[in-house]
């Protein structure tokens, strides 16, 4: 009975997305639709590897209209994709894409799910991914969600096949037709049963393409579209005034960082699914699955009391079923007790509270509130410090309510013993204590260093959860039909904003003082010191404390330590140091790590930086990276001062580029129309700037910025995506973009022409200025270029072709033109020293080759 109530318990609490707001109160609908789930049960998985991929419309389909459980399990948390909308990458990014899901799933009505597995980049073949990953720790991840979840069917998206073309795709596939078995064997990750049970799905499928289905019935394969069961995924639900596919374009368009939007589609959307395993479908995908509360042992007489419900409910009153609904609450306690049922029951129990919840009108909310008398705001506190929470409650239709008691978090209750009066609104403030034991706000996959391919998590239950749960919350047991219930509302920071209206945000357990470093590296191209300074930043009133930098050997911090002495939460200071390198450093993975002393007698020392991630379309997440830096020490000769930057997405380039000790501009549309470009020695394009009207007018700026080059500038075009180009006239002669990459980051680099000038001036560059590169070399070469072009460089991936496309160069005129596919929006940050040299020999091109003696070219550009 112990192992029941603990499997019970740790299901109920993972079953709930989170959300950065109060719960929604369902409008009449809304709630009828909910009260028709109640008595349906019935569960699907759905799995792929990166968010986006997820067929939305499906889980919009199942969970509205089937009204199953429906969850998509995602591989990564897409951490090593691009980033439309910002600069945050690797990890912050991740932390975006994980937001965009939960808010796709709150539009959908699916639950969401991830392994530990890390979205290193694009990857060629399940093998490489298996490798890099480690295949057995993923394959426990998507077993344990099987387990968790106990999907009748089980779907995945991607074929095993390989035409998904991304070997995380199709690993995905794997994965989930190995982990469909090894659930439902004990022998099979028994480490994971003090916590869950053995799972037997009964099918598994793929959501099949019919262009796969069509190709291998012409290559003489036995398909036959015929035998496929299929699903119009456009039914339309009248209670929710839309269909499916409706629901599901504005599921996807949240994938905002991705570009994702789309269009609804309303009309036939049929969906294919081939069977792969498991007992196969008769018409219908879910056929011989008991999706009744017939497949529970007592939970019969659940059903009708919930069937009598449904049929009573009124939508002008609500409020009239909820005697009927707190007796099948008291019954699903008591079948529970009596059969030890641990999924359906906890999980329809939590749906039924929120119906009971909204039929009564009811909102509940527990606000950390402003402290401004001791100059605190809401949003956060620090281990140690108070917190001011105010818990809200009000019912909004008549029926009879008592509020029994309210149960803040730190131990403590307040007793009430008052019936709930009809739109009244009840506030209960107290002040708390947080102790000085609580964690910080982490997200719990970033608590500690990642392993090879995957995140480091120790605690199994939190495995697949797809963020943390609240840092604080609020419990209010109210007393409905003789029913004690409890409803539970974490706490949350609301302010007004005058153009958005009411915002809310988690609150979040910070350190006293968060130092936060201005860049990821920092670099020193001779013997000259530095200034690196460190914000510090007041999490709690009255900070007070020293700030140190950490250097390893033969650097030197001057002075040794800064003091601080913040009055108010929020208030700022910059400690200035100046850093001096040593000569030769051969250590190539430096760090400087900035560390606090807080507290003028018992001392705390902190070493987090505090990294707020704030778009509209997402609640803002908070997150303390440690406070340090790579530090790079090498020789960078250079003769270019002055560099103009075109800005693209997701680029920090130019302030890499700053460190250097160049000048660099950053180029608005006036500037490159209007002004004099003759006074910058080089013009660097940041990626995707000719994608997606990033800078639309690129294609009106064309012939200007080849005027620059041909009078003796030089050009660098870093990646653009092949498709969705504002204009083809990127270069002075035609080159062809392609989706040619090499994703191996240590894949061996030939340099084509040792002996060309700008391999030799002004540095010398080596095969061993690749070493050391993250996640990949580079993608979206060219495929084909004019002969006018030369190919710098080429390298490709285990067992795949030659890339040439990756780095070319064309006289123009007096100048030079460099089309570069190599990533340097990864190397620079990362402080890889060897992109540094490369960089700086490529921005002096123009210099270098009339210095060669190379003659200049004719002006005879593209038309």
């Amino acid at each position: 009975m112990t192992r029941y109530l603990s499997i019970c318990a740790f299901l109920l609490a993972c079953s709930t997305l989170l959300s950065a707001q109060p719960a929604e109160v369902l409008n009449a609908a809304k709630l009828q639709n909910a009260l028709k789930k109640l008595n349906t049960l019935g569960s699907v998985l759905y799995v792929a590897a990166h968010p986006d991929d997820e067929n939305t419309a499906f889980i919009a389909y199942c969970a509205n209209e089937r009204l199953f459980r429906a969850t998509y399990l995602s591989m990564t948390r897409g951490d090593g994709g691009q980033n439309l909308i910002g600069s945050e990458q690797s990890e912050l990014l991740g932390i975006i894409r994980t937001q965009e899901l939960l808010a796709a799933r709150r539009i959908d009505g699916g639950e969401q799910m991830f392994t530990r597995a890390l979205d290193f980049g694009f990857s060629k073949t399940p093998d490489e991914t298996f490798k890099i990953w480690g295949k057995d720790r993923v394959l426990a991840d998507v077993v344990w969600a099987i387990r968790k979840m106990r999907p009748d069917v089980i779907v995945t998206r991607f074929p095993t096949t390989g035409e998904g073309g991304h070997g995380h795709h199709t690993a995905s596939a794997i994965l989930a037709g190995e982990a469909f078995a090894a659930a439902g064997d004990p022998n099979r990750f028994p480490e994971q049963l003090k916590f869950v049970k053995v799972w037997q799905a009964k099918r598994l499928l793929w959501n099949a393409w019919l262009p796969i289905i069509e190709a291998r019935k012409a290559n003489g394969g036995n398909a036959n579209i015929a035998q496929y069961p299929t699903i119009d995924l456009s039914a339309y639900n009248s209670l929710l005034g839309k269909s499916a596919t409706e629901l599901a374009a504005e599921s996807r368009s949240m994938h905002k960082s991705q570009g994702f939007g789309v269009s609804a589609l309303r009309g036939e959307a049929i969906n294919y699914f081939e069977h792969l395993a498991g007992d196969s479908a008769k018409g219908d995908i879910f056929s011989g699955v008991d999706m009744t509360w017939s497949r529970i042992k007592g939970g019969a007489e659940i059903g009708k009391l919930l069937d009598e419900a449904r049929k009573a409910f009124q939508p002008e009153n609500p409020a009239a079923i909820l005697p009927t609904l707190a007796k099948a609450y008291k019954a699903m306690n008591d079948v529970q007790k009596a059969t030890g049922e641990d999924y359906w029951i906890p999980q329809k129990r939590k749906e039924l509270l929120e119906v009971m919840r909204s039929a009564s009108g009811m909102w509940i909310e527990a606000i950390a509130q402003n402290q401004p008398q001791q100059g605190e705001t809401g949003f956060s506190g620090v281990p140690g410090g108070t917190v001011r929470i105010a818990a809200s409650i009000v019912s909004r239709t008549v029926g009879s309510i008592m509020l029994k008691r309210v149960l803040f978090p730190f131990s403590g209750d307040s007793i009430i013993g008052k019936p709930l009066q009809m739109g009244k609104f009840q506030t209960i403030t107290v002040t708390k204590t947080i102790p000085a034991s609580t964690p910080l706000s982490q997200p719990y996959w970033l608590q500690s260093p990642p392993e090879k391919g995957v995140f480091t998590v120790a605690d199994q239950t939190l495995i697949g959860q797809p963020e943390n749960k609240p840092a604080l919350e609020v419990s209010f047991v109210v007393v409905i039909g003789n029913e004690e219930i409890t409803f539970t509302a974490p706490v949350l920071h609301r302010r007004t904003d005058r153009v958005l209206g009411e915002l809310y945000r988690p609150f979040a357990v910070t350190p006293a003082v968060a130092l936060n470093l201005p860049q990821r590296a920092f670099v020193f191209a001779d013997s000259a010191s530095k200034e690196v300074s460190v914000l510090v930043q007041a999490n709690t009133p009255k900070a007070v404390g020293t700030v140190r930098l950490r250097l390893p050997e033969g650097w030197k911090a001057t002075p040794e330590n800064v003091p601080f002495t913040l009055t108010n939460k929020g208030d700022e200071v910059r400690a200035v140091f100046s850093v001096k390198p040593p000569l030769v450093s051969v250590n190539p993975d430096e760090y400087v790590v900035a560390e606090a002393s807080v507290g003028t007698t018992a001392t705390t020392t902190v070493s987090k930086g505090m990294t707020t991630i704030s778009y509209t379309h997402i609640p803002a997440q908070t997150v303390f990276p440690d406070a340090k830096a790579r530090l790079v020490r090498m020789e960078l000769r250079k003769t270019v001062k002055t560099i103009g930057y075109i800005d693209g997405a997701s680029d920090d380039v130019a302030e890499y580029l700053k460190q250097c000790g160049f000048a660099v501009t950053m180029l608005s549309d006036d500037e490159i129309e209007t002004g004099n470009l003759s006074r910058y020695d080089a013009i660097v394009s940041g990626i995707r700037v000719y994608n997606d009207n990033a800078r639309p007018r690129l294609r009106q700026q064309y012939r200007r910025l080849m005027e620059y080059v041909a009078a003796g500038g030089t050009m660098i075009v870093q990646y653009q995506l092949s498709s969705g180009l504002v204009t083809d006239s990127i270069g002075p002669y035609p080159f062809t973009l392609s989706r040619d990459r090499v994703t191996e980051e240590d894949a061996t680099v030939k340099i084509l022409k040792a002996n060309h000038p700008l391999f030799n001036e002004p540095n010398v560059i080596t095969p061993q200025d690749f070493d050391g590169w993250v996640q990949e070399r580079g993608l979206y070469f060219a495929s084909k270029w004019d002969d006018r072009y030369e190919s710098l460089f080429s390298c490709n991936d285990a067992g795949d072709t030659e890339k040439k496309g990756g780095m070319l160069l064309a006289r123009h005129g007096k100048g030079a033109f460099i089309y570069t596919g190599y990533a340097w929006f990864r190397q620079l940050p990362a402080g890889v020293g060897g992109a540094y040299r490369i960089m700086t020999n490529l921005l002096h091109a123009a210099q270098t080759l009339n210095a060669a003696g190379q003659q200049p070219a004719k002006t005879e550009q593209k038309k």
